[in-house]
């Protein structure tokens, strides 16, 4: 039985392929040694980021002029789901950067912006996306953060909750509210660096699963914003924020999927090594439909993936598409990693083994951008 993959790369082009082998091969042999220190502390291993910025993992879309890797949303998709194979709490990080924060400024920020930006996060500087607030989760437009039109630029004043790259980021994408009589349409977004007056990271959250992704609350205290770091057009946050977010769920299908091969992979390997009555458990019948079944679920998450990328690169529509991708993806994330701590057997409960880390990973793929019940309601709207 094979069991590095539970399906063929037959969907990408050769040079697509190459890339995910590099980037795979870069996750197993860099990564996966420091995986559990991670998990432990909390934190990402030291240089890591600049390991993944060599490899030019944090400039994916970003023009060569700019200094970037020239590629497309299916190149950021492909690396995505290669890093989540191994560690899905890494794979945020990529994801986070690429999908959100720099795609936001490549399609909304002036030419200064993406003169000045763009070349600081392709060479490191990290990217977070700052949106959800203690009482705007779901109801992402019911923000308390405001901001103020002062001489100078912009005075934020508010906080920000469970902000993905807090701890390494440079660079914020904050979005708050300029005309609060205006509702949504007075949201605006504003890029906020690191040391800017009145701007601090407070708490990291400590999570169940992706726990060496900086998770942390965001507090603006009188922050002080200059006017050229106004993103888009005043009260246009709200279309940027979903926009954005669209084509974020992509690529937290593509982690759900990475996550859910490399279950799958531990899974695989473990049922050929473990012996009970003489003989491999892979050789029994139940184990192997479980496996037959987790591999088939994973190749429909593939395929849809990989379709809603493609859209997306061809400037097709792809919102429905993207919110059953990231949907579909997330049940298939859990239900494979559930059935690999089963076939682990105890062995799955214990963290000496692989098995439970991608089980309690799994579990955000249904909360964080978007819940599932989210993504249902943006289906029904787009089919019924």
């Amino acid at each position: 039985m094979a069991h590095t993959s539970p399906a063929p790369l037959t969907q990408l082009s050769e040079e697509e392929s190459l890339f995910y082998t590099t980037v795979r091969r870069f996750a197993e042999e860099t990564i996966a040694p420091q995986v559990r220190v991670m998990d432990d502390e909390q934190k990402l291993a030291e240089g890591l980021v600049a390991q993944m910025t060599e490899l030019g993992l944090m400039g994916i879309e970003v023009s060569e002029e700019l200094g970037g890797a020239g590629g497309s949303f299916f190149d950021a998709v492909l690396a995505i789901e290669a890093i989540s194979t191994v560690d899905p709490a890494v794979a945020v990080l990529v994801d986070v950067h690429n999908t959100l924060v720099i795609n936001a400024l490549r399609r909304w920020g002036t030419q200064a912006q993406q003169s000045h930006w763009l070349p600081k996060l392709v060479a490191g500087t990290v990217g977070a996306y700052a949106l959800s607030e203690a009482n705007s989760g779901s109801d992402a437009f019911a923000l308390q953060t405001r901001a103020e039109k002062t001489a100078a630029g912009f005075r934020l004043n508010g906080r920000k909750l469970w902000i993905s790259n807090a701890r390494e980021a440079g660079l914020f994408i904050v979005f708050a509210t300029l005309d609060a009589s205006a509702g949504y349409r007075g949201i605006t977004a504003f890029l906020v660096e690191k040391d800017a007056t009145g701007f601090a990271v407070g708490r990291k959250e400590d999570k169940l699963g992706i726990r060496a992704s900086s998770t942390c609350e965001l507090i603006l205290d009188g922050c002080e914003v200059a006017e050229e770091n106004l993103l888009g057009e005043p009260g246009k946050g709200y279309k940027i924020a979903i926009e954005t977010l669209n084509e974020g769920r992509i690529g937290i299908g593509a982690q759900m999927l990475g996550l859910a091969e490399g279950a799958w992979g531990h899974a695989a390997r473990y049922a050929n090594e473990r012996r009970q009555f003489g003989k491999p458990i892979a050789e029994f019948q139940a184990v192997q439909f479980t496996l037959a079944e987790m591999a088939t679920e994973i190749e429909a998450a593939k395929l849809m993936v990989y379709n809603t990328a493609r859209l997306k690169d061809a400037g097709q529509p792809y919102v429905r598409e993207a919110a059953m991708t990231k949907y579909f993806t997330s049940q298939v994330a859990e239900r494979v990693a559930s059935q690999c701590v089963e076939i682990f057997g105890g062995n799955g409960f214990v963290r000496d083994y692989p098995a439970e880390k991608y089980y309690r990973d799994a579990k955000v793929g249904k909360i964080y951008e978007g819940t599932s019940n989210m993504q249902l309601a943006t289906i029904a709207k787009q089919v019924l």
